[in-house]
């Protein structure tokens, strides 16, 4: 066969096959056997492989999967992916409409609502059509590269149909369908696997696997919801016309709302009504129709204004209290865990709930052998609301919170001011040691990507590790004598721990675990002192000089400080090479900046806030995280909320573009 007649052979067949699709998954109808199917598919599968130059992203055989991917790149996303505010109450939304008729005046609106399904949401990049990219939501700000993955759901389409010219971004909830997700548990049961616990996670775990034809085996599906680019419909009930035009799956529960009390009875219409669907769903998304006006309402640092999602209240179910079990974590905080008569609530089973701590033990006064009634906080986190007295056993007693460590027996102390009790063996409690050595290789500390929870269990097992310091003194053949490790597996951690000695000051500092010193408030102390030196004899008064350091994070870091193991601990790991102080190309580049602080917000065309938060640091200046009277200057992007800049302007505080501050970097301010 000739390169012309196979691309006229796979034009024809790709145009069969995605009729059939479509009969199938759009009309649920089947125009020929699934042998006869699967037969074009191959035919197509094989030409693709005889021909390479002639296979498109768009093909139907993309569907199938098969590609292996070892890591997902990070990919920022050219729009925030936001949350967005919640609310169980009818009062909330009664003053969310308020607060948009405040804003739009005698303006009329109208409000677009849409459940909520609960899955993992996804950004599609396409471009002249053709799906080139897909985002996992990430932390709003970037998200992983999972396309290979997205390909594979047969309901998002690899080449949309009439599209938007150029670039344009659709974004949706990736989900497993209730069907779906009880055929993958039935066959994991019949295979003797363990069963996955809810449909939610189970999506969110397929998005990330490495293998391609796995995840097509799952069959994830997707609603989308969000139409993003330019030249977009007026209003976001036009964007939902056009994406079902251009062949995107889109719920049709959705519905146009004139006012506040539509917005209440398209609820309450849907509160038991959306039992019936095949997907899960824990809540309604309100909108503001008109784009136009979405942007005129702007943005909160984490929101924006003219959304808000409506929650349904949790699901309530009574089960009996088995046991009462306590967990230590790597601060040495105690967590009592309620061990529960399994029960299915919301989709999940439960076995295991969080009871806080000791006060909140007393307030219900929960005891062994109860009838509790638990329920999932915004249908995630399963906790106990109550006891069902009349159930209780005549024999009951009040449950007495445990006075010494279930793990190492030391006696507990309880901090003033604090309702968690401690450990205060750091040394020799083993859930403290091997918690912090966790923390200290985790991505965003040191990066040593070669070691996991189960090896470290097996170092410490072994008396090899009782310290983050002890990992610079293992050898190749100390690796060699764990279970599963080979000559390869060996020398990559090995080599994984050597590599984390490029590690930044900052990145150090987190690791360390400081009880309270999350990754922001590291680098600020290490912006702030520039070295390890400097920090370990800073006094209390030097540390609450820091931006955002307050009383309980200074004294965190002062007991730290002063603490002879902690200073031990440091001595050891400075004598192996670690970064104890701000690399010299990491110094401002310039003082251009000096002594100015801003507030950055909004959107902006050339670069990101954290780049431009980057670009301040680098020339002197302070980034502020509110608006003050003592702040410089407001950075403006577009869609800024109006709060900010109206707060500014009260204060007199300089608004700068984004090309003003470029001119002022370069010296040519106007």
């Amino acid at each position: 066969m000739t390169e012309k007649d196979a691309a006229a052979r796979i034009a024809t067949l790709t145009e069969e096959i995605n009729y059939y699709n479509q009969k199938y998954y759009d009309e649920d109808t089947s125009e020929i056997t699934d042998f006869e199917f699967d037969q074009l598919l191959q035919e197509l599968i094989d030409l693709e492989s005889e021909f390479p130059n002639l296979k498109k992203g768009s093909s139907p055989t993309q569907r199938v999967g098969g590609t292996i991917t070892k890591s997902f790149a990070t990919v920022v996303h050219q729009r925030p992916m936001l949350s967005l505010g919640n609310t169980y109450s009818e009062k909330d939304l009664k003053d969310f409409d308020a607060r948009i008729a405040k804003t739009l005046g005698d303006e009329p609106y109208a409000y677009f609502c849409e459940l909520k399904f609960d899955g993992v949401a996804i950004s599609l990049k396409y471009e002249d059509g053709e799906l080139v990219q897909g985002v996992t939501r990430g932390d709003g700000v970037r998200g992983d590269d999972v396309t290979n993955n997205v390909r594979t759901i047969r309901t998002v389409p690899l080449q949309a149909k009439d599209p938007l010219e150029g670039e344009f971004e659709v974004r949706g909830e990736v989900y497993l369908s209730k069907r779906s997700f009880l055929k993958l548990n039935e066959d994991r049961s019949n295979a003797g696997e363990i069963l996955y616990a809810n449909a939610r996670n189970t999506a969110s775990g397929t998005l990330k696997m490495q293998d391609s034809s796995i995840v097509a085996s799952r069959k994830l599906d997707c609603y989308v919801y969000s139409l993003l680019g330019n030249n977009i419909p007026p209003t976001h009930s036009d964007s939902i016309k056009r994406l079902e035009k251009m062949g995107f799956n889109v719920s049709q529960t959705y519905a146009i709302c004139e006012s506040i009390e539509d917005v209440l009875d398209y609820i309450n219409t849907w509160e038991e009504k959306r039992h019936t669907l095949d997907v899960e769903t824990d809540g309604i998304v309100i909108k503001v129709n008109s784009h136009e006006q979405q942007d005129r309402l702007g943005y909160t640092a984490k929101s924006p204004r003219w959304a808000i999602a409506y929650k349904y209240k949790a699901e309530n179910v009574a089960t009996k209290l088995k046991g009462i079990t306590y967990q230590v974590g790597r601060t040495g905080a105690i967590t009592p865990v309620a061990e529960l008569e399994p029960v299915l609530l919301s989709g999940t089973t439960v076995k295991r709930a969080s009871l806080h701590n000791a006060n909140e033990i007393a307030r219900l006064d929960v005891r062994i052998g109860d009838t509790v009634l638990v329920e999932k906080g915004g249908e995630i986190i399963p906790k106990i609301t109550g006891v069902v007295l009349s159930e209780r056993p005549v024999n009951s007693q009040p449950t007495e919170y445990i006075s010494e460590c279930p793990e190492c027996g030391t006696a507990l102390v309880r901090l003033e001011g604090e309702a968690a009790h401690y450990c205060p063996n750091k040394t020799g409690c083993a859930p403290q040691i091997k918690g912090r050595i966790e923390h200290f290789i985790h991505r965003k500390a040191m990066d040593i990507d070669s070691l996991g929870e189960k090896t470290i269990a097996q170092l410490y097992n072994e008396g090899l590790v009782k310290s983050p310091a002890d990992l610079y003194d293992l050898t190749k053949e100390d690796a060699l004598g764990l279970d599963g490790f080979k000559e390869l597996s060996a020398s990559n951690l090995i080599k994984g721990i050597e590599q984390s000695k490029e590690a930044s000051f900052e990145s150090v500092l987190f690791a360390l675990g400081i009880r309270h010193v999350g990754k922001t408030v590291a680098e600020k102390l290490a912006q702030h002192f520039r070295t390890m030196d400097a920090l370990e004899h800073a006094s209390y008064e030097d540390l609450i000089e820091v931006d955002t350091i307050g009383d309980q994070i200074a004294l965190s870091v002062k007991g730290y400080f002063d603490d002879p193991e902690s200073q031990k601990e440091i001595a050891r790991l400075k004598s192996v090479g670690l970064s104890f102080e701000i690399e010299a190309q990491d110094a401002p580049v310039s003082d251009t900046l000096s002594g100015k602080s801003f507030v950055i917000s909004g959107v902006f065309e050339n670069h990101s806030r954290d780049e431009l938060k980057e670009m301040i640091k680098a020339h002197g200046g302070k980034v502020n995280s509110s608006i003050s009277a003592k702040l410089d200057f407001l950075l403006a992007g577009d869609k800024m909320g109006p709060a900010k800049r109206e707060k500014a302007e009260k204060l007199g505080i300089p608004i700068l573009t984004e090309n003003e501050f470029e001119n002022m970097l370069a010296g040519t301010d106007q």
